[in-house]
């Protein structure tokens, strides 16, 4: 509100003068700092109506009996929604605002463009990639959602009723994108019906979906328990159960022999364009295609070379690639069970756990826990995947293990592969980050993933600094790691922008990284039909590495690792550009104390 400077008049004209000039600009401020506060709240509300499985993650439950709308009528109209909000945003007084308004206001507006770019290109035509869509996504439903009570059993019910119309929803949109031409590859959909087999089940008591039916809680009465597993039941056996059997015959039927036979992105309707667009998305760098690889090739080199050191070390009488064979093929590298591989990352990050405080200033209050990749979709997924903690706070964060194929599990990566997905990357970076209650929450629920990524490669790194990678194969696995990520800036570009095949991309990962060829062969096909997203993470990591080197060098004696990642992840996930300017206000800072 602008001071009240009238009980003044009279008294003290000439200052008053003076005041009265600054309420105009105060008022100026006021009003741009209000209309993005507005425009920022509209959209959240307008997400979280749109999509209700989103709000359930991040703690909202509005709408909870339901699922999105998603026809090609909807998703236009969410277009115009977000033109209209960029719209909005393009006439507020950016000079008006704060620092920390500015900063806002430029992630709100970036994510607006990035999602008004994806509309325009039609990428809800493509809804799936080979590891992950809406049919996957819908049987851990209840993992996340609170089933204290009948009432949250109810809103789960309606959920189940909700499913056979989303799903022939999504058969008609991605039925569009097969006759555009905007379909996945299809040598990236062999295997594609064992996600969708496993849901196609007689007795509906053997659905996954069942399983809060099988115990309830306390709360629930015995007439109520009778009646809630009844209605569950039928929702499975007249919904879910046809749903996927509609999805499973669509897929056979017509989309797999209808699916195009090209790889890249570049050959989709204006490709070269929606390539170019996930590169500057995906890095949050005006940075294109061509840069991108050249850079990886320059890191494979690097690393090339660090990989060498180890092999001299551990006196291998061979070169890199008869040390790779002998990492692939050796017995001892593998674990002979899923225990013994479960009970290998569980003391990895129990050893780390005791060392976070010498690394970090603030640690995240939210557990993790760790979980087996379900059966249904281990076979096409990679080693692990992190799932964010729930957003109110009853839910913990979860580091999937994958347990299928253990020959392809290698022991001398779990150090690197278990500080990625949990701590400290992927669970303390996000689990902080929805724990910023200051920030507004699109800021604490959604991301960059050149930042995110980017943060959990450069904590495999982390572990060097308190002990680990004491084994020389297990630090050759951690450079195995970071010249996946640094093959991914070569293998991306080279399919979709460069024309490279899947053979290439196979060929390229197999000469220059210690991954198992299971693995090669499941992340190749991730690129391919998820163009621009593997770029991120090398982009990001060596970003923060080359401003920790320039904390390092300005401060010398003053620097403080814990500071520094106080400052990195002090604003949650941003884009890389903010983070450097972060970085640099905080040696700017730092040095004028020191002074």
């Amino acid at each position: 509100m602008p001071t009240r400077i009238f009980p003044l008049v009279g008294v003290f004209g000439s200052i008053i003068v003076l005041i009265a000039a600054f309420p105009a600009d105060a008022q100026q401020k006021s009003a741009a700092a209000t209309a993005l506060q507005e425009l920022i709240q509209d959209a959240w509300e307008f997400d979280l109506t749109e999509d209700p499985l989103f709000a359930m993650r991040v703690g909202d439950h509005r709408n909870p009996g339901k699922l999105a709308v998603v026809t090609e009528r909807a998703q236009e109209r969410r277009r115009a929604v977000k033109e209209r909000f960029l719209a909005r945003a393009e006439r507020i007084d950016r000079g008006q605002l704060t620092r920390t308004q500015q900063i806002n206001y430029d992630i709100f507006a970036r994510l607006l463009r990035d999602e008004i770019a994806e509309y325009r290109f039609k990428s809800y035509l493509t809804p799936l990639t080979n590891r992950w869509g809406f049919h996957i996504e819908f049987p851990e439903l209840p993992k996340r959602l609170p089933l204290k009570n009948a009432l949250d059993y109810e809103r789960y019910i309606a959920r189940l009723r909700d499913y056979g119309r989303y799903t022939d929803e999504h058969i008609v949109v991605l039925r569009k994108g097969l006759n555009q031409g905007r379909s996945l590859p299809s040598v990236t959909l062999e295997g594609f019906e064992q996600t969708i087999e496993p849901h196609v089940v007689e007795d509906p008591t053997e659905s996954l979906l069942y399983t809060p039916f099988k115990s309830f809680p306390a709360v629930v009465s015995a007439d109520d328990r009778a009646r809630l597993e009844s209605a569950g039941r039928r929702a499975i056996a007249e919904q879910v159960v046809p749903g996927y059997r509609r999805f499973l015959k669509f897929m056979r039927d017509e989309y797999l022999p209808g699916a195009r036979g090209s790889l890249g992105a570049s050959a989709l309707p204006n490709g070269r364009d929606f390539y170019r667009h996930r590169v500057r998305k995906y890095t949050t760098l005006d940075v294109t295609p061509e840069e991108v690889h050249a850079t990886g090739l320059a890191e494979v080199k690097r690393i090339r070379g660090e990989m060498r050191e180890i092999i001299r070390k551990v006196e291998f009488d061979g070169d890199l690639a008869a040390f790779v064979k002998h990492l692939r093929t050796s017995p001892q590298f593998y674990p002979k069970t899923a225990d013994q591989l479960q009970k290998e990352i569980a003391f990895v990050l129990k050893k780390m756990d005791g060392e976070l405080p010498s690394l970090f200033k603030t640690l995240p209050r939210t557990p993790y826990g760790i979980r087996v990749v379900p059966d249904y979709i281990a076979p096409r997924t990679t080693a692990a995947y992190y799932t964010m903690p729930s957003g109110d706070g009853t839910k913990a964060g979860f580091y999937y293990i994958n347990t299928y194929n253990l020959k392809s599990r290698p022991l001398y990566q779990v150090e690197a592969l278990s500080l990625h997905e949990a701590v400290p990357g992927h669970h303390l970076q996000l689990a902080l980050q929805q724990e910023l209650t200051e920030l507004p929450p699109f800021r604490r629920f959604a991301g960059f993933t050149a930042f995110v990524e980017g943060w959990a490669l450069y904590a495999e790194r982390l572990g060097l600094e308190v002990g680990f990678y004491e084994d020389p194969y297990s630090d050759f696995g951690r450079l195995s790691y970071e010249m996946w990520r640094a093959c991914r800036l070569v293998v991306d570009t080279g399919v979709h922008y460069l024309g490279w095949t899947r053979q290439q991309a196979i060929d390229f990962m197999a000469e220059n990284t210690a991954l198992s060829l299971h693995n090669i062969a499941a992340e190749v096909d991730r690129y391919i039909s998820w163009p621009g997203q593997a770029l991120a993470y090398k982009t990001g990591e060596m970003k923060i590495r080359q401003l920790r080197r320039a904390a390092e060098e300005k401060l010398g004696d003053r620097f403080d690792i814990r500071e520094f990642h106080d400052v990195v992840l002090g604003s949650g996930s941003v884009p890389l550009s903010v983070l450097a300017e972060n970085v640099e206000l905080y040696i700017d800072e730092r040095s004028a104390a020191g002074e």
